[in-house]
């Protein structure tokens, strides 16, 4: 997957208190995403996107769109990824 078409996928971060503690808590990070992707192109566009290996992804379909809660393997990593996107 290219980088292009990687960003027609994840369109934004989401950021709230709620989604700024999970950073910390949990090492996931939430993102606005296309209607259509599914958890295994989203998970290729965050590797494309952002050269993180993410381990999971839960969507859930909000009032917002599409909502994608990708989960990294440390705290580290969630908190490195969502300083270089601006959330922190």
């Amino acid at each position: 997957m290219n980088v292009d078409q990687a960003s027609k996928i994840i369109l934004k971060p989401y950021i709230t208190e709620k989604t700024f503690a999970m950073v910390e808590n949990e090492s996931k990070i939430c993102f606005i995403v296309d209607r259509s992707a599914s958890k295994p192109d989203i998970i290729q566009a965050v590797d494309a996107l952002y050269n993180q290996k993410a381990i999971s992804v839960n969507t859930a379909r909000t009032i917002y769109g599409k909502k994608a809660f990708v989960q990294f393997e440390t705290t580290e990593k969630a908190r490195d990824l969502a300083t270089k996107i601006g959330m922190l």
